[in-house]
């Protein structure tokens, strides 16, 4: 048989991630199976193990192409004039508003997903995310050039493991809400960039005044 071509490993890779997404869409990860995804996609189980050895490689490879795609846009907000602090913001927050399964996933053991992935497809993680701190850095020195090395550092150290509690924080399950009245605690309706967008303010220094 004829070896697949680059384009064509890429295709399927991709068509098993679409597959998983769409499944994390209404399934927990803990019922997210090789036997479910291959129902959603042209590839049969066994064949998904030419690409992923386990669920969390394939969790790891979705949120690496959630991370290349919020470079993107990171990239974009780079590129502008510099922005007032509250309309940067608003911008940032709304670029992570679109990456709600990057969010999703990272409320979930991180850990686990990354130490149950084999070491290439970990390391091939971390550049990405790696890229996106480059990227979100390279904004604030865009848009916040009064910041020092040090300042920006201090925003990455509060503002990056921040984002790890977003998605739960905004989206809570029913179950999860029917505890909490139980607990006596009140719900506080918030989006994920309502959340982002405050901490942001919160964080960010006022820039100069524009002419």
């Amino acid at each position: 048989m004829a070896r697949a071509s680059r384009e064509q490993v890429a295709h399927r890779r991709d068509e098993i991630l679409d597959g998983c997404c769409a499944l994390y869409e209404s399934k927990p990860f803990r019922e997210i199976t090789f036997a479910a995804i291959a129902e959603r996609t042209s590839i049969s189980r066994p064949s998904i193990y030419n690409y992923f050895d386990t669920i969390g490689e394939i969790f790891l490879g979705l949120l690496q192409r959630e991370y290349e795609a919020w470079i993107v846009d990171l990239d974009a907000l780079r590129e502008e004039e510099p922005l007032p602090r509250e309309q940067f913001c608003g911008k940032l927050a709304a670029s992570l508003e679109e990456r709600r399964t990057m969010l999703k996933i990272q409320s979930l053991n991180l850990h686990e997903i990354e130490d149950s992935s084999r070491i290439g497809r970990l390391t091939d993680f971390k550049v990405s995310y790696c890229h996106s701190v480059k990227a979100l850095d390279g904004c604030l020195l865009r848009h916040f050039p009064q910041m020092t090395e040090e300042e920006r550092e201090r925003f990455r150290l509060v503002f990056l493991p921040f984002l790890n509690g977003v998605y739960p924080y905004a989206e809570p399950t029913p179950k999860q809400l029917e505890a909490m009245k139980a607990a006596g605690i009140p719900r506080i309706d918030a989006t994920i960039y309502d959340l982002v967008n405050s901490c942001l303010l919160q964080l960010l220094p006022e820039g100069k005044e524009t002419p």
